[in-house]
């Protein structure tokens, strides 16, 4: 029989394990009930990302013991799948992230498995990278990507340099449950570690081949490095995460010579401490190179997430002011300009590929497929866009050039499995710098997108349901609107209901709604795998913006009644 939330708070108190520093914490909140259960009512779960929650003791938090049984349960697992294996880990500059990453390396030392490990904070997408360019068997990296400062991640990568996909996790997650107690982890100190060559450091040149990978994705170079990119004026930000050294790398190696960094959020700051939120999605996080800007009048503002998966873009629209490019606005305008000059210098391939999720807008699919490229649908979660490229690169069917989400995760080129900000940084400024040798802004082109194919927008609404109550009343939301589907919005019928509960189209199993409507709109309705929310996605297309943002404002007004009577 499990144990109550109360009995593994107890077992913590009592195993010689737990060290005296964790079990004070623990004994102060000894009168606090609804915190125990909070604390222990569950064991983190993988979700879209792997481990993540807030930091502290317990088994709902992340923790070293939490990130030392999960590691034994991989290494048990990559151990049933190779007589050698090997990890790479990374980390990113929040708190303990490289306290959680040494410890990592430590236990699968012990199980005998050679573990390559960055000395500092790199990007995400660099972790992916050195997997593949070290032939590794797995992966770690220790992130939580945008969250809040008190959150902090363990993301697990397989031999293809992705995310592992809901069948690998089951198997590694059925291997964690094995691991009962915290007397069969294993662990060697780092310096027996490193005095077995179990522990190996990773030092500049496996950097620069990131870099020269990434660089190697310039679509066109003869034009960036032909003046283009010494015109264009770049302003940085960071936001105090791993982006800062690799980005400044590409930017130059690829010919930006104009790039400006947002000092205040230069430098790793796990507080995060200038800014509400370190996520690119929201315009407040602009706000110090959104000043930059104005000062030196920037053509466009990169910024990336501590991670450095994410890339959000700032543009001047047709009014001179300055705005966040969404997601999928980012998207379509970086896929119109792969595959137009591709397509001009007669390199886009017959069997070309474009991969995007089902939460993502259709602007950039409807771009793609005009120029006869397929395109192909994911679930949320990029390992599932890594999943295809690598059945991709076995079998043939197709070449992968642009893979994105409307999270602001994107990649092109092969180099590696998860969405990155360091090529997607490259490239929003190559297209940026492109277009302005012709006298265009990228919200100049955004508009002749608009006219060609149509008006897309989109929003996302989301809901904070924290603790067990959260996670129940996200539960109630999700059964009533499976249960009583709505018949039409606003007049305009329901036109079909798509329930990814059911494991449609081939996709794995996932508890997610979407609703399309007889006029094309919909809105799609998925808990989050990494945060306590539930989000609520829309899209509309229409002529016009003022139209089409009508429509948008209509259908989301009355889709959130509903569920914000929920909860």
């Amino acid at each position: 029989m499990p144990k109550s939330p109360l009995e593994l708070y107890e077992a913590w108190l009592n195993d010689s394990n737990v060290d005296e520093t964790t079990k004070n914490e623990l004994r102060a909140i000894s009168a606090q009930q609804g915190e125990i259960e909070d604390r222990f009512y569950r064991e983190l779960a993988f979700g879209t990302g792997g481990l993540r929650g807030v930091m502290g003791a317990g088994t709902n938090r992340m923790n070293k013991y939490v990130i030392g049984k999960a590691t034994q349960g991989f290494a048990n697992f990559l151990l049933g799948e190779s007589k050698t294996p090997s990890v790479v880990i990374a980390h990113d500059s929040r708190n303990n992230s490289d306290t959680f990453s040494l410890e990592a390396a430590c236990v699968l030392a012990a199980n005998g498995i050679r573990t390559y490990l960055f000395r500092s904070l790199r990007p995400t997408p660099q972790l992916s990278f050195a997997v593949r360019d070290l032939k590794a068997t797995g992966g770690i990296v220790v992130t939580a990507s945008h969250n809040p400062p008190e959150y902090n991640g363990y993301k697990v990568y397989g031999a293809d340099g992705g995310q592992l996909v809901p069948e690998q996790a089951e198997q590694v997650i059925n291997q964690i449950r094995e691991v009962a107690s915290f007397d069969q982890v294993k662990r060697l100190t780092p310096a027996e570690a490193e005095r077995q060559g179990l522990l190996v450091w990773l030092g500049d040149a496996e950097d620069q081949r990131f870099v020269d990978a990434v660089v190697a994705q310039s679509v066109r170079p003869d034009v960036i490095k032909g003046g283009a990119g010494d015109r264009l004026s770049i302003v940085f930000t960071p936001l105090h995460g791993a982006g800062n050294v690799p980005i400044r790398d590409v930017l130059a190696q690829a010919g930006f010579s104009k790039v400006s960094v947002v000092s205040e959020q230069e430098q790793p700051d796990s507080q995060f401490s200038t800014v509400k939120s370190p996520n690119p999605e929201e315009q407040e996080a602009f706000t110090l190179a959104i000043e930059l800007a104005d000062r030196i009048g920037a053509d466009i503002i990169v910024g990336t997430d501590p991670d450095c998966d994410r890339m959000g873009a700032v543009v001047k629209n047709d009014k001179g002011e300055y705005v966040v490019l969404t997601g999928n606005q980012s998207g379509a305008l970086m896929v119109h300009y792969l595959l137009s000059n591709l397509q001009t210098l007669g390199k886009l391939p017959t069997n070309a590929a474009v991969i995007k999720t089902i939460v993502t807008s259709e602007m950039g699919a409807d771009i793609a497929a005009s120029y006869g490229c397929t395109v192909v649908n994911t679930l949320t979660g990029f390992k599932y866009i890594g999943e295809k490229m690598s059945q991709y690169e076995a079998d043939g069917s197709h070449a992968f050039l642009f893979g994105y989400e409307e999270s602001y995760g994107y990649l092109t080129g092969t180099y590696a499995r998860d969405k990155d900000a360091v090529v997607a940084s490259m490239l929003i400024c190559e297209a940026a710098a492109f277009y302005k040798a012709q006298g265009k802004t990228l919200y100049d082109v955004l508009l002749e997108l608009y006219a060609k194919y149509g008006t897309y927008l989109e929003k996302l609404e989301s809901r904070t349901l924290k603790g067990k109550d959260g996670v129940a009343k996200i539960g109630e939301i999700m059964e009533d609107w499976r249960s009583n589907p709505p018949e039409e919005i606003e007049g305009i019928a329901v036109a079909k209901v798509l329930d990814y509960g059911l494991g449609l189209d081939g996709l794995p199993v996932e508890n997610v709604l979407k609703y399309i409507l007889a006029d094309g709109s919909w809105f799609c309705l998925r808990p989050s795998g990494t945060e306590p929310k539930i989000k609520v996605y829309f899209a509309v297309r229409g002529s016009g913006l003022e139209e089409t943002s009508t429509a948008l404002k209509r259908l989301v007004d009355t889709v959130m009644v509903r569920v914000d009577g929920k909860t």
